[in-house]
Parts: structure tokens; sequence; C-alpha cells
């Protein structure tokens, strides 16, 4: 099978290292490279041929020292038609559940059960609900004082989706946290749509309520199953980005399924991993360059 092994690190100096250390991995394995395309200061595609679990395997033990990300693929279908992105911890920098838990001041109980469930050791929407209910009779200006001093796009964020939606691919953010928020985060990065979960509201506070049915693990792989359909996309056509538990589904099912700074029951499973970059890193995965960023 014809394969692109990608190299992405925040550190030029940290990319040759790796890139030196994954070539000499490919030789013991007898596995000969065809090509070196620079993508960037930061990134560089290898071009190979081989069995895409063997050299997956190879390519992240060779790397297991370097503060690199990889991505192994087949060339075709490289870059994707449609991004579905998990929001909390992945296009912007908190959970914000546990900011709001903050205001209410009762952070530390709901971080830990956020934690527990992004873990996949709670079931996500008996999880959402508990902690909902801690909210109860917080006051509804908590949620815009949340959005204005706590929440910030993760790195890359903006340059990701603004790029690939001028290239023609929709993007959609889907999230178990909150329409109040992903509305606002959508519109600031350039996402087409938004999918998530509803706080129920009276008399100017929240009730501890949340609306239903809840968005969580399976309800995001449906709703990667449904733009795909919309736009006529295979899902090996699609790419799915997230960090917890309730993204396993969708990032399993989607042909490019990649883990954000994630949790270990994700990691395991995805088909990449970003830990060193920034998330231009899915757009050095599909192949675009540098020069083809569309930034601020």
């Amino acid at each position: 099978m014809e394969l692109v092994l990608t190299l992405v690190s925040p550190d030029p100096g940290a990319l040759a290292a790796a890139e030196a250390a994954v070539d000499q991995a490919l030789a013991r394995a007898d596995l000969p490279v065809k090509a070196h395309e620079p993508l960037g200061p930061g990134a560089v595609d290898i071009y190979l041929e081989g069995e895409l679990g063997a050299v997956r395997k190879l390519a992240l033990d060779a790397l297991a020292h370097h503060a690199t990300d990889c991505a192994v693929q087949p060339i075709a279908q490289r870059r994707k038609g449609l991004l579905l992105a998990d929001m909390d911890s992945t296009i912007i920098n908190v959970e914000c559940l546990d900011e709001l838990a903050d205001y209410a001041g009762v952070k530390a109980q709901v971080a830990e059960i956020t934690e527990r469930a992004m873990r996949g050791e709670l079931e996500f929407e008996g999880a959402l609900r508990e902690r909902v209910g801690m909210l109860k009779g917080l006051g509804l200006s908590a949620l815009q004082a949340a959005y204005d001093e706590r929440v910030k796009l993760n790195p890359g964020a903006r340059t990701l989706v603004r790029t690939m939606g001028e290239q023609g691919a929709r993007c959609v953010l889907v999230s178990g946290g909150f329409t109040f928020f992903t509305s606002r985060v959508a519109q600031a990065t350039g996402f087409h749509d938004n999918r998530a979960n509803t706080l129920i509201e009276a008399a100017g506070a929240l009730t501890g309520q949340v609306g239903e049915p809840i968005l969580g693990r399976e309800a995001k792989l449906a709703a990667l199953r449904e733009e795909a359909q919309a736009l006529g996309l295979a899902l090996s056509q699609t790419l799915a980005i997230g960090d917890g538990a309730n993204d396993l589904a969708m990032i399993e099912a989607s042909g490019l399924g990649v883990a954000y700074r994630a949790k270990p029951i994700v990691a395991a499973q995805a088909d990449a991993k970003v830990d060193h970059a920034d998330l231009t890193a899915l757009l050095y995965f599909q192949g675009y360059r540098a020069d083809q960023f569309v930034t601020d």
C-alpha cells in the first residue's frame, strides 16, 4: 500500500531529529523511502510503501523520545471533506462545565466527575446530569462571564477551520457541552454549524437540568454519519478530533481519527495523536503546506 507518514513538531530541530530516527527505523525494517517533502518549517511528509499498521507502530516506537507528532495513512483520500471537532479541551482551552462550577463554588467536585467521565470510567449522560444538577440556581450572567474570562481558542484552531472551509470542507463543532458556548466558539472559529446540549433556565438562573436527549458518545457518531451522508461522502473522507471517551466512537469511525492531548483510552484507539504540535497539525496530516494556511 502507498502510504504517507507525516511528522509535525513545534520545534524544527526536534523535527529533524525525529525524521532521522524514523528514517533509520524504516531502513532497519527494509522499507525504502520514496521521497521526503517538506510541508512547512515544522512538518514533513515521508512517502513509502508498506502495511499501514506495521508502519504506524514502527513510527510511534521510533518517536517515543521525540517531541514530534505523526500520522500514517494511505495517500488516497488524504484530504478530507468533513471535519467534526469536539469543543472542550480540544478547540478551546477549558471544560466549560468545570468553569461554570467554579462560579457556583463547586469546581472541585464537578471537575473530578468530568475527569472520570472523560477517561471512560463513568457513563457520560448520567455524569452530565449529575454535574449540571450541581449548578442549580447559578445566575445566567455566569455563563457570559465564563465565556469572556475563561474561554480561549487553542492555538491553530481558527487556522484549521478556516483553511479547511476555504478548500470546500464542511466543519462542524459537536460537543457534549452546551449551545451557549458552542454557538459562540463556532462563530469565533469559523465552523459552519454546531451541535451540543442545552442548559434549562428559568427566572434568570439555571434549573439544574439539561435538555433531553443528551448529546453524548453515540450522538457524536450519529452526527458524523448524518453530516457525511448529507455531503455524499464516505466515512473514509471524514476527519474527527477529540480528547475524551465520549469522542471515541466518532474518532474510530472517521477516515482519520485524531486524539488531541487526549485521555489514554482515546489516544490508544485513534489513528493519530497530537500531543506536541498545535491544531494546524491536522492540516499537515492532510497534506496542506504552510503557505496554504488561511491565517488572520
